[in-house]
């Protein structure tokens, strides 16, 4: 089983920017697809971004522009650089696989807010 472990999460202006992090242990990772997840308050959890194993992407018309979603096979990690940050990107961001995502880590809080 895949254990994920976010961070990088903060408090920060909106039109600021942040880079998450997703350290994912077991060797799985490099044979799967990844995806960044969000769950603003009272809200579902939606994707925001995935990458599959040979490095293609995409996105939500909703972040698409302002975030990238990255991948180091070697270090196991993903990344999710976000820009031009809004209010309504706060939310508790999470990593998993992506189409069918496994057991959910703790998360990393995103707070947009001046």
């Amino acid at each position: 089983q895949v254990q994920l472990v976010e961070s990088g999460g903060g408090l920060v202006q909106p039109g600021g920017s942040l880079r998450l992090s997703c350290a994912a242990s077991g060797s799985i990772f490099s044979f799967n697809a990844m995806g960044w997840y969000r769950q603003a308050p009272g809200k579902q959890r939606e994707l925001v971004a995935y990458i599959t194993r040979a490095g293609d992407t995409n996105y939500p018309d909703s972040v698409k522009g302002r975030f990238t979603i990255s991948r180091d096979n070697a270090k196991n990690t993903v990344y999710l650089q976000m820009n031009s940050l809004k209010p309504e990107d706060t939310a508790v961001y999470y990593c998993n696989l992506w189409p069918i995502p496994g057991s959910w880590g703790q998360g990393t809080q995103v707070i947009v807010s001046s």
